[in-house]
């Protein structure tokens, strides 16, 4: 028997992925995180399967619960939000499993900081502005940053960033940040995005803790900081892919090997 980790999406049920559907509905098991996945998702299990809610479970009760499935011959879903790759606290769950010889694979979901940026409309490399995302987030009291990662550090980058369980700490982000990528660096914040109570600000670096305090924004959100969400920069150019050149370049290479 298999443990399946799931990615159930940022939060519109449509947003999983079809593999993901797909072993949902042949699992007898769903072992999911309530406050988190959408309850529809659930429809999607098969007739009969149980389905354990792990929102107030510690991580022994948890492990307890697929063990026992798993002993019961069940093949188990473990239903995450957004993708397994980040903050998803899957790895301890992985060890535990393979502590106890049980077989787990992953089937990949779609992230948040992707549904964020359709939600902002927007590509966040941009030719000539910026090609490289940075996703990160802040210490907090539960889980700090090791050395190295502080926001400051990786400031120094000034690539585009996507925090993720940051808008708590807004003040923090303003003081590290502004040092590296200015106080009117554009900022676009996301909250439950994909969701039908999605909300979207936008605003200076300097004027995020009190644009994100107006709104109410506390978590479940991403923070996008970077020049590409400023369209109108003047620094952005048309990538090479759909070029002339290109499409020149392609004919005549394509000429010359007949």
């Amino acid at each position: 028997m298999t443990v399946y980790f799931i990615g159930a999406g940022p939060g519109a049920p449509d947003l999983i992925t079809l593999r993901g559907a797909r072993v949902l509905g042949e699992c007898e098991t769903c072992v999911y995180a309530g406050s988190l996945v959408p309850a529809e998702l659930l429809a999607l299990c098969p007739e009969g399967a149980e389905l354990v809610d792990t929102a107030r479970m510690p991580l022994s009760d948890i492990i307890d619960v697929i063990a026992a499935a798993d002993a019961r011959g069940h093949d188990v879903a473990r239903l995450h939000s957004g993708d397994l790759a980040v903050y998803s606290a899957m790895s301890e769950q992985q060890r535990e499993l393979t502590a106890r010889g049980i077989p787990h694979q992953i089937v990949p979901g779609v992230p948040a900081f992707a549904a964020a940026a359709a939600a902002l409309d927007t590509e966040l490399t941009v030719p000539g502005v910026g090609q490289s995302l940075l996703i990160t987030r802040v210490s907090t009291l539960s889980t700090d940053m090791p050395p190295g990662e502080d926001l400051a550090s990786l400031a120094m980058t000034g690539v585009t960033l996507a925090l993720h369980l940051a808008a708590h700490r807004a003040e923090q982000v303003v003081e590290a940040l502004t040092p590296h990528y200015g106080s009117d660096c554009p900022t676009a914040t996301v909250a439950f995005a994909s969701r039908d109570n999605e909300q979207i600000v936008r605003c200076p670096l300097s004027r995020l803790p009190e644009t994100l305090d107006a709104a109410d924004i506390r978590k479940t959100a991403v923070i996008f900081v970077g020049r590409v969400l400023d369209p109108s920069t003047s620094d952005a150019t048309d990538s090479y892919l759909y070029s002339h050149a290109r499409m020149t370049k392609l004919r005549a290479d394509r000429d010359s090997s007949r």
